[in-house]
């Protein structure tokens, strides 16, 4: 099952011809969320050939608008598409009021039910969960109220060794508990292990999106070992004054939380639109984390399944 990221925007506040406000596509095991919608977001949905239908959540981190702005553009054309499934939106409660002020000056019912769900600006916060994924928010720190998001997959339980239940004959409402850790005992006593009836199961996977935040080192726990880590890095480090006055991040800061966190991947974004060069930036953070990417349009960012050792 898939774990992918999509760019479909990775500047900061201004847009270039080339780079657009920050929006992210996620499909988590088929789940499709949208993390930010900045201007021209479905524009760029349908650019990379992504079914705008099949998205069900929407996670925007703050109120600037180069993070939301696209947002009602979106669900009016979920609307004219004919939609009929709900969508969530979890973002600053303010949210709601302003797309309501949209929808009723134009006069739009929508076909569909839209919730919308508050984000918690002081502590970790659980915002989604299914049996498969779960999604979190956590503060930032930047001059208007913000969350980063923590996506994650469920532990899977060990997976059964078909071999196995035919060579002990295993009833099937048996399976559940060897799967959840239990070992099987035999019509003669003979106990065979959870262990020698099971194999591996695939190790969940996780990927972490910081935006617009300030040198915050309270994230550091937060994201720790995450697959992949997106954190903004407006500038760079020779602007680390004006980073700090605009709360936002450099690329040595951004490099700093990665290798603190321990994570596999940073990919780095949120780019000041002074820069017409961005390998520069990704140089500077390399120096400090090697395996560090940059976020560009269109570009897709994989987390491959592998699988849990010695459990």
């Amino acid at each position: 099952m898939p774990f992918r990221v999509t760019i479909l925007g990775s500047n900061s506040a201004i847009p270039t011809t080339k780079r657009k406000p920050t929006a992210q596509l996620l499909n988590v095991t088929e789940r499709f969320l949208l993390i930010d919608c900045g201007e021209g977001t479905q524009m760029q949905l349908r650019q990379y050939k992504i079914k705008i239908q099949r998205i069900s959540h929407v996670f925007i981190s703050h109120l600037h608008g180069d993070h939301y702005f696209g947002l009602i553009g979106l669900i009016s054309t979920m609307h004219l598409m004919g939609r009929e499934k709900e969508l969530h939106i979890y973002a600053d409660p303010q949210l709601k009021e302003i797309i309501m002020i949209q929808l009723d000056a134009s006069k739009t019912e929508l076909a569909y039910p839209l919730f919308f769900h508050p984000l918690n600006y002081q502590a970790t916060n659980l915002l989604y969960e299914d049996e498969k994924i779960q999604v979190k928010s956590f503060p930032l720190k930047h001059s208007i109220n913000c969350c980063g998001f923590l996506v994650e997959e469920k532990q899977l339980e060990r997976r059964m060794i078909s071999e196995a239940i035919m060579e002990h004959n295993i009833p099937i409402n048996c399976i559940p508990a060897i799967k959840a850790g239990g070992d099987f005992k035999k019509s003669d006593g003979t106990i065979i292990s959870h262990w020698e009836l099971t194999k591996s199961a695939h190790r969940a996977r996780s990927y972490a999106f910081c935006s617009d935040t300030a040198y915050c080192k309270s994230i550091v726990p937060i994201v720790k070992e995450v697959d992949l880590l997106y954190h903004e890095a407006t500038f760079k480090n020779d602007l680390e004054d004006r980073a700090a006055y605009t709360f936002h991040s450099t690329t040595g800061q951004a490099a700093e939380i990665a290798r603190n966190a321990n994570v596999k991947r940073l990919v780095i974004g949120h780019y000041s639109q002074r820069y017409h060069d961005l390998s520069t930036l990704l140089d500077e953070v390399q120096e400090v984390f090697p395996n560090s990417e940059l976020a560009e349009e269109g570009k897709v960012f994989e987390i491959p399944r592998t699988y849990v050792v010695n459990s």
